[in-house]
């Protein structure tokens, strides 16, 4: 597999390492959830439409307007104690986040949704989900997820890198 570090191009021929859409949409997806403030679980999405235009990212993280240090972050607990009553997931804040109608699109997201934001992604019309990892495959929310995707027709498939490593190095740009 290819390691793909972006560095300036000398000479005058087409570039041969670029990187295909699939791995530009998916690492613009965890390029978001490095904004995630979820010490255990980042997960970024980036939805994108027929004509490769983003119109929609997000990462896992609480409502606009909540501060980040009054609210819980651990998983175990009290349920008023987790974060789960409060984080919003990164499927949902990219898809209330879009800026176009997102009928026909596709979502790049680094984990495979959960059942609520499989209910969000089908309302929203987006008909193909592509996702890095399946780690709750397992789960009751997941199965839920699936059968509700089989149901409605829309397509699912684990994203295929072509490239190990996407890099980027700020002190090499000029």
């Amino acid at each position: 597999m290819l390691s793909l570090i972006l560095l300036k191009n000398k000479g005058d021929n087409m570039r041969e390492n670029y990187i295909n859409w699939d791995s530009y949409f998916m690492g613009i997806a965890i390029l978001s959830s490095m904004r995630s403030k979820d010490p255990n679980t980042q997960v970024g999405a980036c939805i994108v439409n027929e004509d490769k235009r983003i119109v929609g990212v997000g990462y896992n993280g609480l409502p606009k307007g909540c501060d980040d240090k009054e609210f819980p972050w651990q998983r175990d607990g009290e349920f008023l104690n987790t974060k789960y009553p409060y984080v919003c997931h990164a499927e949902l804040n990219a898809i209330l986040n879009s800026i176009k109608s997102l009928k026909d699109c596709i979502i790049y997201v680094a984990l495979f949704p959960c059942h609520e934001c499989t209910k969000a992604i089908i309302q929203s019309g987006i008909k193909e989900i592509v996702y890095l990892s399946d780690k709750y495959t397992d789960t009751d929310s997941n199965r839920a997820s699936k059968k509700m995707l089989d149901s409605a027709g829309v397509k699912y498939r684990r994203f295929e890198p072509d490239i190990e490593k996407l890099e980027i190095n700020f002190a090499n740009i000029e």
